[in-house]
């Protein structure tokens, strides 16, 4: 019976378009963006949809820090940094990221959705009778951390700072309200009022909690996320983010004051319950951040090389959905199907490898490939994938952005 049931529902999703699977690619290192696929591997493809944004996962001496990490304390860390002990370079990282951010402290988990989720439980449960306004296209995580308290929650449209004025000024000052967004939405590519929102959220005594997983590494001062770059980190309450990213390697955390850091380190038992990270993932993140402080030449590059695409793509008729103010363009497809079927054409015919994003990730009617250019893409291969698309775009008969909704693509 059980298997039916389950049978039914991949089924569903089959039908549905939303069913996922898995292209089996294996990075080449010191050759990013390439990588070879299962079945050709003489023929390398190219990656443009890695969240490895910088080629950080590359890079000398990132990979130098991990592989010394290893050979001086070995693979696992032993368990949690309750029952394994917290190793010192945990607290390297964590002071690296609090002065990152400049905040008093800071939190490393596992993964970015760990961070997310445990921490908005914990905020939420240990924070009596707190309402949490979150906005309607804030990441799995977030939604994830949020159902699973009882706490009123209230959802605002996305980047509508007049509606979420309107939800805080319903509840008492006095009442505990959390506000929870993102820098830069990840589907999109587009930028919240963050400078807005704080103000809102200040007047109606309500914490700020700012996701900036699509922007540390690549934006602000030292690479510190669009926050810094606005020159108001310091009034966001709480500043998460993630090392799976720009940084390169794995990893979630927290910075905000030492009490705050402090219960969430107490109360959190997505943190307390969990495994930390290996040592040699702790070395190359710090190493990673450490270096990205300091050097601007990978972000520059990154948007440097955006830019060059996004022109290209004008260029050859490709519709880009006009929310895109980052290095995140989404090209839009608009059918689920079709979107499957260039994908497979882009790998299989032109070696291009991008993934298709569906519903339920993003509405129906605007199924999309988001693509990102790195510093280590370069300019044939720019051009190769503008060509490459209008070849699919036409194979296929999707609109090219000369016939799209003007109010849809740039």
């Amino acid at each position: 019976m059980y298997q039916s049931i389950l049978r039914q529902q991949l089924e569903l999703l089959k039908s549905s378009n939303q069913y996922r699977t898995f292209t089996t690619l294996s990075r080449i290192c010191g050759q990013y963006p390439l990588a070879k696929l299962e079945g050709a591997p003489d023929t390398p493809v190219v990656v443009w949809c890695s969240n490895d944004y910088l080629g950080m996962s590359q890079h000398p001496l990132v990979r130098q820090q991990m592989h010394w990490a290893l050979e001086t304390y070995g693979a696992g860390s032993g368990g949690s940094r309750n029952i394994g002990g917290s190793h010192e370079l945990y607290a390297r990282l964590e002071s690296s990221l609090a002065d990152w951010h400049e905040k008093e402290a800071a939190l490393v988990f596992p993964t970015g959705f760990g961070s997310n989720d445990a921490t908005l439980q914990c905020l939420l449960r240990q924070i009596p009778d707190c309402v949490v306004a979150s906005d309607e296209r804030n990441h799995a995580s977030i939604v994830n951390g949020i159902r699973a308290t009882p706490n009123e929650r209230r959802v605002f449209r996305h980047n509508d700072v007049d509606e979420l004025e309107q939800i805080l000024s319903a509840y008492p000052v006095d009442r505990p309200k959390l506000v929870v967004f993102e820098s830069i939405y990840s589907m999109d590519g587009d930028i919240a009022p963050i400078a807005q929102i704080v103000k809102i959220a200040k007047r109606f005594n309500a914490l700020t909690y700012l996701d900036e997983v699509h922007a540390v590494g690549m934006y602000g001062p030292r690479g510190a996320g669009i926050a810094a770059k606005l020159g108001i980190a310091d009034q966001v309450d709480i500043i998460q983010g993630t090392m799976a990213k720009a940084i390169g390697v794995i990893g979630g955390y927290i910075t905000s004051t030492q009490t705050l850091i402090d219960a969430v380190r107490s109360f959190a038992t997505g943190f307390i319950f969990t495994t930390s990270l290996p040592p040699a993932i702790t070395a190359g993140c710090l190493a990673s951040i450490e270096h990205l402080k300091t050097s601007s030449c990978e972000r520059e590059q990154l948007h440097r090389s955006s830019g060059t695409l996004r022109e290209r793509l004008r260029q050859h008729d490709i519709p880009v959905m006009r929310c895109s103010q980052t290095h995140v363009l989404p090209v839009l497809v608009g059918d689920a199907e079709r979107c499957k079927a260039a994908a497979h054409r882009l790998l299989n015919v032109h070696g291009i490898y991008l993934q298709p994003i569906n519903s339920p990730s993003v509405p129906v009617g605007t199924e999309r490939f988001r693509v990102n250019a790195t510093p280590n893409h370069d300019l044939n291969q720019i051009d190769h994938l503008a060509a490459s698309l209008r070849e699919t775009f036409d194979h296929f008969a999707i609109p090219l952005a000369s016939q799209a909704s003007a109010a849809e693509v740039a």
